[in-house]
């Protein structure tokens, strides 16, 4: 009986949370910021004409990771669905942390906030939220006693808190500019009472204040339940079943002044929540836990160990002969391989590299399933054609011209030259020069021209091929730093 008037009374105190926006949470938020407004016009048209939306995402294992080799996250995997339907490129901001992500976008360092924002009045005052995505409540997170599995379940209830008053004189941690923050301050209105609100300070995300909670470093956390929840499958010393709000819409943030970019993306959004794939992207994330155990306990999960895939030391060394950062490199043998060393093409390449037979023989390959020789004769072969442009003065469109030739072949790169030049066009330049010229080489009208010398070639593959690795890279480079970071460009 007891339990049950408790419980009652915390609804109660949730549902007053609820009924009521508080007054001194939205004037300390809005003091926290630097920034009350957008200091800059970029809507949807001049995002168009850039071709590219910018998306701001914090770092963490629903959101925004890496896993074996590929970018993954709830978030990620809409915003690539929602740029292709723009016929936009995606690019990723990574952010330090939740607190820094409001100015970022006021700022103009990204066009939309892609992590999951509870809706809140004082938010509102900053940003303009999209459509939300889905709903959820924020949660106490706790640890169950230390010697949890050899209580009774009416024992462990005992030791954990359940009614938000037995947290008066607690100390609760959060950041300053979440939606938990703001959440506190009105409980403690609520009970008349205060709670010690401390709050995070540094680059940590949510994932990594629950680990904080799980190592016994602070007590007690807030966090969205199905973050939470989805975190405790990993960390079963959690509990995290004490609700400390009522259901709450979690949405993405735009600038106040971008009414058309608002537009398209709730159109979107609104459509896509109706589709199976939302669904089944949402579960992937945080209903399936098994799936998510999986990685987070992997080595390859690019939290854990910095890993990209079991390859990494030879790709390291192969790339420091060839003088380029090896992420650079992981990048073009995942987008050959998937790091799957008996990968075969309809073509007959194979291994890591996927090198042709007779290119391997040349190479003095006798095996091309050998990963280390694989890498090391791919590493020999890509060297080879980088010599080949060393008129190129500018490292990185070498690279590209590179990446290209590895893809279809020396000779068809000389044709898109050769268009290029005639078109008025810098030869030496792939990106909107050379680059584009390679991609109308399958076409009739280009290849016939009497100074093409190579005939055909399916140019939107190995034009796709250079701009994926590129992406990926990007990818790598900010999910997998270096010890120490001074590489300006992908070559040493």
């Amino acid at each position: 009986m007891r339990k049950t008037l408790a419980f009652i009374f915390t609804l109660l105190l949730l549902l007053g949370g609820c009924n009521r926006a508080g007054l001194d949470s939205s004037k300390n938020v809005a003091e926290g910021s630097h920034l009350k407004g957008p200091t800059l016009e970029r809507d949807l048209a001049e995002i168009k004409k850039d071709g590219k939306l910018k998306a701001i995402m914090v770092y963490s294992s629903t959101t925004y990771f890496l896993y074996r080799g590929q970018a993954m996250g709830f978030e990620y995997e809409l915003l690539e669905r929602l740029a292709k339907d723009l016929g936009l490129q995606l690019e990723v901001v990574l952010a330090d942390n939740i607190d820094a992500v409001f100015d970022m976008l006021n700022r103009g360092e990204g066009d939309i906030i892609a992590y999951g924002l509870t809706i809140t009045e004082e938010r509102k005052r900053l940003i303009q939220f999209t459509d939300y995505l889905y709903t959820t409540h924020q949660a106490l997170v706790q640890r169950k006693p230390k010697n949890w599995r050899r209580l009774r379940r009416d024992q462990i209830e005992d030791r954990l808190v359940r009614d938000v008053i037995d947290l008066i004189g607690d100390t609760v941690h959060v950041h300053r500019k979440s939606s938990y923050y703001e959440r506190l301050l009105n409980l403690q209105e609520e009970m008349g009472a205060k709670l010690h609100i401390d709050t995070i300070v540094g680059d940590y995300n949510i994932e990594d204040v629950i680990k904080m909670v799980v190592d016994g470093d602070i007590d007690y956390a807030v966090a969205d339940y199905n973050i939470a929840s989805i975190n405790q499958t990993f960390y079963p010393i959690l509990d995290v079943e004490t609700p400390l709000s009522f259901s709450q819409r979690i949405a993405w943030g735009l600038r106040k002044n971008s009414p058309q970019l608002e537009a398209a993306i709730n159109e979107w959004i609104s459509s896509m929540r109706k589709r199976d794939t939302y669904h089944f992207i949402y579960d992937k994330y945080y209903v399936h836990k098994k799936s998510y155990k999986r990685r987070v306990e992997s080595d390859f999960y690019s939290k854990n160990s910095g890993q990209i895939s079991v390859y990494d030391e030879l790709i390291k060394s192969a790339a420091q002969d060839l003088g380029w950062d090896w992420r650079l490199l992981a990048s073009l043998i995942y987008q050959e391989s998937r790091f799957d060393p008996q990968s075969t093409s309809w073509a007959g390449a194979g291994g890591l590299m996927q090198l042709m037979p007779n290119t391997a023989a040349d190479l003095g390959l006798n095996n091309i399933f050998d990963p280390a020789g694989n890498i090391k004769a791919g590493t020999r072969y890509l060297k080879e054609i980088w010599d080949r442009f060393d008129n190129i003065p500018d490292s990185i469109q070498r690279i590209k011209f590179t990446l290209a030739s590895y893809n279809c072949g020396y000779g068809h790169l000389l044709d898109a030259q050769r268009l290029a030049s005639r078109d008025g066009k810098d030869s030496l330049v792939y990106d909107r020069s050379v680059g584009p010229w390679l991609k109308k080489l399958g076409q009739y009208k280009h290849y016939s021209k009497n100074f093409i010398r190579y005939g055909p070639v399916r140019g939107d593959e190995p034009y796709r091929y250079v701009r994926d690795i590129f992406l990926r890279y990007e990818h790598y480079r900010r999910l997998i730093p270096l010890k120490e970071e001074i590489q300006e460009s992908p070559a040493a």
